[in-house]
């Protein structure tokens, strides 16, 4: 049985008050007759969300108010409430912490119950109180306060706004990201609860598949069982039972110790296959515990059947590879980064299910879970499951060089542990990585003459190499892990070979230009481009005197753009204050020059970023097989602010969205880059079986077919139909017919050297794509 809690009241109090009067509440008449004064809070919250509906604070995501939030970073927190128990023989009651964050002291009738260090693991601490009504205390101290008994040396290393994530474990880009405020908060951000659980139960179960074919699978069930002590464990049996359509198992073990395994064999599995490649079968899977017979426990799960490879050579070239095999079957990865959906992550039930239903919507196979972030909850690994999309896990470390040392070790341990332990279950699941761009980060050594005297191997790193791979010999030994991404094995460094998984940022140039078309990488695992938000986005954060100020090539001083870009600061020199140029520099490369007014700059930065993305996309899937995988940068923000997303905070789609969409169908024909003149027409089938097409390419400026014709697409290849010549400037709509498989996109040529945005806006209406612009002051210059 689990009881949330709730009637939830808060006490924020500056460092220096608590120090000058010795604060140490154990319950909330101990605040109240201090003098302090009390808020209603919402568990799951923030307290900065507290606040504001208090109207102690206004919006944090307006206008320059991002900067007060840096105001608050001395804030103890005492969150108090009361919650009941009941006398239940037979039972073991617990009080669950889903995220505390971050460092914290519990108490509960005034007694120390617990503390806590990691905001990203749920929290179990055992009750012992007699029937009836108690007291909840729970002190949370200042991250940036609490960091300061953890020094750092100088070989680590981080962002510059981010030094204090590599003292303790809590979501990096709390601290400030070039895609997220600087709002470092502290709360009870995941539900508390009260549980009560039998004495005799199913402490943990592990079911994974050890062997599947077509024909037979074989299952293996791993469970620890707590007995309460009051009987022999020869007493205690396990039955496995699981149902799949018309597909059923059932496989039973007997206990001789607290720990149990055995197999269940499957015949004629429905294998759990990921997007494009098969139906996600799920089977509905059932342990009960037996007391001599009789029922004591049961928990239930869905798991699918399912092997996962992935085949990796150390650098990418022409023999090179980096590739995901399901159930034997190679797979084309498409899709997107998972970053934070809001900044406060006690929101996330309320915008995580947005962004699922656009990532289904926009045909993703693969989410890539940033390790900059917290670890989502379950339904949206439940969500994964059910809809046949591949999970990439990044641990939770990013951008930096974290200290090596014992306190760090331990804590990564014991966070991977609890990570793994919930998560190993699902099928969905199919890499664990170590953590986010960190064989990259490295201290400044020592240079003479142009010559490095000291160099900074990855492979040291006792963390990703050691500490995360021991616990998953031993706890989830059933898909792959990579230390790092990228990741620089022994061979990649010692050589200077480029990894064949690579994050394809660079300098953030023109997206045809040579770092883009000449990376070597198989697999893409991030890579995006600027995209102004709409007009009607923008007014919503941006004050109505700051528009349309959106800076130029060379600098943005206007401080509601420089946060919301997401700079941390406003002063000059700020790390994030190149974002706004470099957005204003890739439409002068694309058009020549930037439109004066709000509305027409922004659709210039939109369809700069939605040919972008559209390029990146199609030359993967146009050398499919020599490249295997692209998640693009990313779907959409986790607050009001300009970036790569492709949907705004709003909700609103940026016109990228719309060709990302059309770009990842399972079978689609697009065009490759120019040769001699002439564009090569390539059909691009991710199905499991032949597709029959007929199309036509037209050429809207004159009504002219350049290319028509009928094709069998053969699966899971990319196919050249037809080359035809290239006219510069033409904007070429494509279209098939393939049953429900039909659709169209496009062609834009002479982009290389510039477009007439008029005329490309004339000739999107011309196939009938001028509708996906949203949130725009009406049509310009058609």
């Amino acid at each position: 049985m689990k009881t949330e809690l709730h009637g939830w009241r808060l006490a924020v109090i500056p460092h220096a008050a608590v120090k000058q009067h010795g604060y140490d509440f154990r319950c909330a008449e101990d605040c109240l007759a201090a003098g302090v004064d009390l808020i209603p809070a919402t568990v799951p919250g923030n307290f900065e969300l507290d606040l504001m509906r208090a109207g102690l604070l206004p919006d944090l995501y307006a206008g320059e108010n991002p900067l007060l939030a840096q105001g608050l970073e001395d804030r103890h927190l005492w969150y108090f409430t009361e919650f009941e128990t009941a006398d239940r023989p037979g039972f073991d009651t617990f009080l669950c912490f889903g995220g505390v964050d971050t460092a914290a002291v519990i108490y509960a009738d005034g007694t120390l119950l617990g503390e806590t260090e990691n905001m990203l693991i749920p929290y179990r601490f055992p009750l012992r109180l007699p029937a009836g009504t108690h007291t909840l205390a729970v002190h949370i101290l200042p991250t940036a306060l609490y960091t300061e008994a953890f020094p750092l040396p100088p070989g680590a290393v981080s962002l510059p706004y981010n030094y204090d994530q590599l003292a303790v474990r809590k979501a990096p880009y709390m601290f400030g990201w070039d895609i997220m405020p600087r709002i470092v908060s502290g709360g009870l951000w995941r539900p508390v609860t009260l549980e009560s659980l039998p004495e005799a139960r199913i402490e943990d179960l592990f079911v994974y598949t050890s062997e599947a074919t077509d024909g037979r699978a074989r299952l293996r069930v791993f469970t620890r069982l707590l007995s309460g002590g009051n009987f022999p464990k020869n007493r205690f049996t396990l039955r496995v039972e699981g149902a799949c359509g018309g597909s059923r198992f059932s496989s039973e073990g007997r206990f001789f110790s607290s720990h149990l395994a055995f197999d269940a064999d499957v015949e004629g599995p429905l294998l759990w296959m990921p997007k494009n490649y098969g139906q996600p079968n799920l089977y509905d899977v059932t342990a009960t515990l037996f007391l001599d017979g009789a029922p004591v426990d049961t928990r239930t799960l869905r798991v699918g059947i399912r092997t996962v490879e992935l085949v990796r050579t150390s650098c990418a070239g022409d023999s090179g590879e980096f590739l995901f095999r399901v159930n034997g079957q190679r797979i084309f990865c498409m899709g997107t980064n998972h970053v934070p959906v809001d900044a406060f992550p006690s929101r996330e039930p309320e915008y995580l299910p947005r962004f699922l239903a656009l990532a289904e919507e926009i045909g993703v196979n693969m989410i890539r879970c940033w390790g900059g972030s917290y670890y989502p909850c379950d339904e949206f690994y439940e969500f994964c499951d059910a809809h046949g999309i591949l999970v990439w896990q990044d641990l939770s470390m990013a951008c930096g060089r974290y200290p090596r040392d014992g306190r760090t070790a331990r804590l990564l341990r014991e966070e991977t542990q609890s990570v793994v332990k919930r998560l190993r279950n699902h099928a969905c699941l199919a890499l664990w990585s170590g953590d986010n761009e960190c064989d990259d980060a490295a201290p400044a050594g020592v240079r003479e003459h142009g010559r490095d005297l000291v160099s900074f191997d990855p492979n040291e790193n006792i963390l990703t190499r050691r500490t995360i791979p021991a616990v998953l010999a031993m706890e989830d030994f059933t898909r792959p892990y990579l230390p790092s991404s990228p990741y620089r094995d022994e061979e990649a460094f010692r050589t200077g070979g480029p990894p064949s998984e690579a994050h394809l940022w660079g300098p953030r140039d023109f997206f045809k230009g040579p770092f883009y078309t000449d990376a070597p990488a198989h697999f893409a695992s991030e890579t995006g481009y600027h995209g102004c938000p709409a007009p009607e986005s923008l007014r919503k954060f941006i004050p109505a005197k700051d528009l349309p100020f959106y800076g130029d090539g060379e600098r943005c001083e206007n401080p509601a753009w420089l946060l919301h870009s997401a700079s941390a600061e406003t002063a000059p020199g700020g790390a994030y204050h190149y974002r706004l140029p470099l957005m204003y520099r890739q439409v002068l490369r694309l058009f020549g020059e930037a439109e004066p007014t709000l509305s027409g700059y922004a659709m210039q930065s939109q369809i700069s970023q939605a040919e972008a993305f559209k390029f990146f996309i199609e030359r993967f899937r146009a050398t499919k097989w020599r490249r295997t995988g692209i998640l693009w940068w990313n779907l959409i923000d986790g607050w009001p602010q300009v970036s790569d997303a492709v949907t705004d905070w709003y909700g609103r789609k940026k016109l990228a969205f719309h060709y990302i969409k059309r770009a990842m169908r399972p079978f689609c024909l697009l065009c490759g880059e120019s040769e001699d003149g002439a564009l090569p027409l390539l059909a691009c089938n991710d199905t499991r079986e032949t597709v029959r097409a007929s199309y036509r390419v037209t050429a809207l400026n004159t009504g002219e077919t350049a290319a028509e014709g009928d094709c069998a697409a053969p699966p899971d290849e990319t196919v050249r139909l037809c080359a035809f010549p290239e006219a510069p400037g033409e904007f070429y709509l494509i279209e098939w017919d393939a049953g429900d498989r039909s659709g169209r996109s496009h062609y834009t040529a002479g982009i290389p050297a510039g477009l007439d945005f008029r005329r490309y806006l004339r000739q999107m209406e011309k196939a009938g794509f001028s509708g996906e612009f949203s949130g725009f002051d009406g049509q310009i210059g058609i």
